[in-house]
């Protein structure tokens, strides 16, 4: 059976650019809970419409929601999995497991990062407002300052909730949070711990050669 991955860390810890280079290199699908809110939504089923509702409303989306769209798209035996940014916190990792997983193996992956090295990565990333290529002013600033290397757009935006007060608040709420979940999966001997300041090809080696 596959084995599948689950992606815990910070905002701007890399989740999301290792995730990508699965995706292209191992074949792993990727699994965000928020993508799958928006094409259940595009696709008009009965479960999106259900979840267009209660997002129209201004209420969250609840646990069993989000869990029947994983169940409704998740196919544990035709392919290997990232759960990115899922669970959040322990009863969702459970959850998870128990409704999901089912069994299968799986190792969590947790990010490892200093946060006030994350608050300066994430007030100096901009994202071209023309492609959505995303650079960042310290480590990939674009190669002509204020021009995007990939369409030549001059529109490069930092996004409202990489404001530095912002970000101090989500980093607060993750940290709150995420000790449970690593807690819960080391106890159980499926927990990895990278350090996320490391090169993206030496994360995804080591982070491969679990697989």
């Amino acid at each position: 059976m596959k084995s599948h991955l689950i992606f815990i860390g910070a905002p701007g810890s890399g989740k999301g650019t290792q995730a990508s280079k699965f995706v292209t290199e191992k074949g792993l699908k990727h699994i965000s809970t928020g993508d799958l809110l928006r094409a259940e939504i595009a696709k008009q089923s009965a479960l999106g419409k259900e979840v267009k509702s209660v997002m129209d409303s201004g209420a969250l989306v609840s646990d069993d929601l989000v869990i029947r769209l994983l169940q409704a798209n998740v196919d544990l035996q035709k392919s290997q999995y990232i759960f990115d940014g899922y669970p959040r916190n322990i009863a969702q990792a459970q959850t998870l497991d128990k409704e999901v997983l089912k069994g299968a193996p799986s190792t969590a992956v947790y990010f490892e990062m200093d946060m006030g090295k994350l608050v300066s990565r994430l007030t100096n990333r901009r994202t071209c407002k023309t492609c959505g290529a995303i650079y960042n002013l310290i480590s990939k600033a674009p190669k002509i300052t204020g021009v995007c290397d990939v369409c030549g757009g001059t529109n490069l935006v930092q996004r409202a909730d990489d404001q530095e007060d912002v970000i101090k608040n989500r980093l607060q709420v993750f940290q709150d949070t995420v000790s449970p979940v690593l807690k819960y999966y080391q106890d159980q001997g499926r927990l990895m711990r990278v350090d996320a300041e490391k090169a993206v090809d030496d994360i995804f080696g080591q982070i491969a050669s679990k697989v």
